[in-house]
């Protein structure tokens, strides 16, 4: 009998302790600025008894699940003034906060985003994020503030060329990009041939850079991915903010459309330089506009609907004789839907347009070409305990790609009709993401991404001998177009080929201390669409071409591993990552290839691979007057297409060669520092290991014509890139209580002059008769002023 009782009671008592175990209860709600109701991304949530938290979403939401009790929350965002309360969790909540500004005025300086201890145990690795308040203080060229060339001050991330909008991200080139405006995809970045970005700072309210340990919701590039979200607009009052600049101008209004309820947002830029033009007697037009727009409401506690919309364009036109138009529409409807306090969803329908246009007046003839899109995505994010969240969804893309149309402007033109044969095609992706944060120390992030691509049925398509559009001519050991053996004819709706890929995505994170951690990631990713260009910068003549039955999808690896540490309570930060990817099926091009007006252009590419690697150190200051932070990167870049057959040369012998990506060396120092209240400076060293290019070795005559022969494909470089810009900003009047606030901002680009070398050419003097090199340099000094103001 006493055993028996001795049996019973352990028994019981663990009945008992189930019976009166903690419950768990889910807090949740959504962050919010205080003026403008305007929702805050990326704003850390902390229970520092419990070293736990959570961020909040692309749309402020937040979600955590903790046993009950009584805890302190706390709430930061930098730039904003932080919260610290307590709760009694007892049941589920939701509970919505709002945070302050810590100073309106314009001359605000941020950095980044805090660095919370949390962030340090995160397995997020190879990410960026820069305010607007930021960007705004960097000089740039022409006064005009810029997201593209402030990105380009990171780690793991060069300019494509001086004066250029595009950029590359360890060692990719710029297609390899996916460039994200609220979901929807931009296909060009760039104003006046890459003077400018396409994106209005007044409008934009989070940038996120990703060059590694990318998110499986994220697909189609293999190199990064720059998300970007425009604001919402204020919900509570009607604001005006803008900027004059010497060469441009901006203008941005907000208001309610129901109070606390919804809300719109417009914002509007143009550039008028050419205006000037005539004075100098010079009639040419070259000039930019642009359209953001977005409308905002919450229908209830549970969903909230939005329709964002984005158009640019931009003209350029030559006397009488040469016009050019090009430009990108977007159209997004979302509805976000919040099935209860653990599961947030977003729908987005999403249209995307890039069509490029070019009138040669001379020889009296109009080309277009372009890109269509239409995207529909579902997302689903699961907060299912406080260490373990999930996202998973769904989305499906069709394209309609416009490889170019001629047609005669004059009746006496001597130019027929011709249009290339369009293409189409049907991407589609599942995917899921876990975050698990499995012990204290160690937390990790996985998922897969499942990618379908259908290239549908076209016109005509040219059939080859042994399926082989490209042959290798022994004689002369050159590669050469091959003749097409007939054609196949298809249907909209059948399927000339089809790819699926599994896209695997791994990274953790394990702290050491409080102040340091250890991370890891491994992404593989596929990219079925290929930009045809032979320039290393974008620029609008590029043609997109889909993969199908001659050109394979690139295929991405990439291997990353880090060390982060805070230093002195974050006063400083130090992050060190070092990386190697590959990249298989990239294109390459046979020489002399003709890109523009070609309807096979399997005839003139080939399938190489390339593999880039390096190591990255960024180390900042985060608090203080004197803000800012050095970046630098040591890596290699290069290509390889090797011979299909032994008979065959390959290009460059087979060999490895640079890509015109490779910065071996990239440094960057950005400062500002905040002097009083009506005057704060800042400034930024550049230095860039020249950027690759082939030069002639020699020269020969062919029937009483100097041909030159060259070297090696990019075996040589252009000279160093490096300068030095510096600008000041004066706020008259810091303390006014008035609703109108401006300030002047005075830059000066490339102080010191230098005659950065955007090309080098080689011709003969005629004079001498001998051959000298010619350099060509976009910029050298460029004063800036502009008034910004706010109302």
């Amino acid at each position: 009998m006493n055993c028996k009782r001795k049996g019973i009671l352990p028994l019981l008592l663990l009945v008992l302790s189930f019976g009166f175990s903690q419950e768990k209860y889910t807090l949740s709600g959504i962050v919010s600025d205080q003026k403008s109701n305007e929702t805050l991304i990326g704003v850390t949530i902390l229970f520092p008894e419990l070293q736990t938290g959570t961020t909040t979403n692309e749309y402020g939401f937040y979600s955590i699940t903790l046993d009950e009790g009584t805890y302190i929350v706390q709430l930061s965002y930098l730039g904003y003034g932080s919260i610290s309360q307590s709760i009694v969790l007892d049941s589920d909540k939701t509970l919505n906060f709002q945070l302050a500004e810590s100073t309106e005025s314009l001359e605000e300086v941020i950095i980044t985003k805090d660095v919370e201890k949390l962030n340090i145990r995160k397995p997020q690795m190879s990410v960026n994020t820069l305010t607007i308040n930021t960007i705004k203080q960097m000089p740039v060229v022409l006064g005009e503030v810029d997201i593209i060339k402030s990105i380009t001050l990171l780690p793991g991330v060069t300019n494509a060329g001086e004066g250029s909008s595009g950029f590359n991200v360890r060692g990719g080139a710029a297609d390899q990009n996916l460039i994200l405006l609220d979901e929807a995809t931009i296909f060009n970045s760039s104003h006046l041939f890459g003077f400018f970005s396409v994106f209005n700072p007044d409008a934009i309210k989070d940038i996120k850079l990703y060059k590694g340990g990318i998110p499986a919701k994220y697909g189609g590039r293999v190199s990064s991915v720059l998300d970007i979200y425009q604001k919402e607009g204020n919900s509570k009052e009607f604001h005006m903010n803008g900027g004059i600049g010497l060469v441009a101008s901006r203008f941005l209004a907000e208001g309610p459309i129901k109070k606390e309820k919804g809300s719109f947002l417009f914002g509007g830029r143009s550039s008028y330089a050419h205006i000037f033009l005539p004075l100098f007697d010079i009639d040419s037009k070259a000039y930019f506009y642009d359209l953001n727009t977005k409308l905002s409401y919450r229908l209830n506690n549970n969903n909230s609907i939005y329709l964002s919309g984005y158009f640019g364009r931009d003209v350029f036109e030559i006397a009488d004789s040469f016009e050019n138009e090009y430009g990108n529409t977007v159209l997004n409807f979302r509805w976000n839907h919040l099935f209860s306090d653990k599961l947030f969803s977003n729908l987005s329908l999403i249209y995307s347009d890039y069509d490029y246009d070019l009138k040669l007046n001379f020889v009296e003839f109009d080309w277009t070409s372009g890109i269509q899109n239409f995207n529909v995505k579902y997302d689903l994010k699961h907060y299912i305990s406080d260490t373990f969240k999930m996202e998973y969804g769904l989305n499906s893309i069709y394209y309609k790609f416009n490889p170019g149309e001629i047609n005669p402007t004059t009746p006496t033109s001597g130019v027929n009709p011709f249009k290339l044969i369009d293409k189409y095609a049907f991407e589609n992706a599942l995917y899921v993401d876990a975050e698990h944060q499995v012990t204290k120390n160690l937390a990790l992030s996985y998922g897969v991404r499942f990618s379908s691509f259908l290239r549908l049925g076209q016109d005509e398509l040219n059939i080859y001998e042994n399926d082989n559009p490209v042959v290798f001519n022994e004689d002369i050991q050159i590669y050469e177009k091959a003749d097409p053996i007939g054609t196949d004819t298809f249907s909209r709706s059948d399927v000339i080929e089809s790819f699926f890929n599994v896209e695997p995505r791994l990274a953790l994170a394990y702290q050491l201390n409080d102040e340091s951690s250890v991370k890891a990631s491994y992404n593989r990713m596929a990219q079925y669409l290929h930009l045809l260009s032979n320039t290393s910068s974008p620029t609008p003549l590029d043609v997109w071409t889909p993969s199908g039955k001659y050109v394979e999808p690139q295929l991405l690896d990439q291997f990353a591993v880090g060390y982060f540490r805070t230093i002195n309570d974050n006063a400083y930060s130090l992050e060190v990552e070092s990386f190697y990817k590959t990249i298989k099926n990239r294109i390459d091009y046979i020489d002399g290839a003709d890109l523009i007006a070609n309807d096979a252009i399997e005839q003139v590419i080939l399938n190489g691979r390339a593999r880039a690697y390096g190591l990255e150190v960024l180390f900042r200051k985060n608090k203080g007057d004197l803000k800012g932070w050095i970046a630098y990167t040591l890596s290699k870049a290069e290509q390889q297409t090797e011979g299909r057959t032994p008979a065959e040369t390959g290009i460059n012998n087979g060999d490895w060669y640079n890509t015109p990506y490779d910065k071996t060396h990239d440094l960057s120092v950005t400062a500002s520092y905040k002097l009083n209240e009506k005057w704060s400076f800042g400034g930024n060293l550049l230095f860039q290991t020249g950027q690759p290019t082939t030069f002639p070795n020699g020269q020969y005559e062919y029937n009483g014509i100097s041909i030159p022969s060259f070297d090696l494909r990019n075996s040589s470089r252009l000279p160093s890139y490096h300068r030095l810009d510096v600008s000041a900003i004066y706020t008259p009047k810091p303390n006014s209580t008035k609703r109108w606030k401006g300030e002047w901002v005075l830059g000066i680009y490339n102080i010191y002059n230098r005659r950065n070398a955007a090309s080098i050419t080689f011709r003969e003097n005629r004079m001498t008769a001998r051959n000298e090199a010619i350099r060509l340099a976009i910029f050298g000094i460029v004063p800036s002023i502009s008034y910004n103001f706010k109302f």
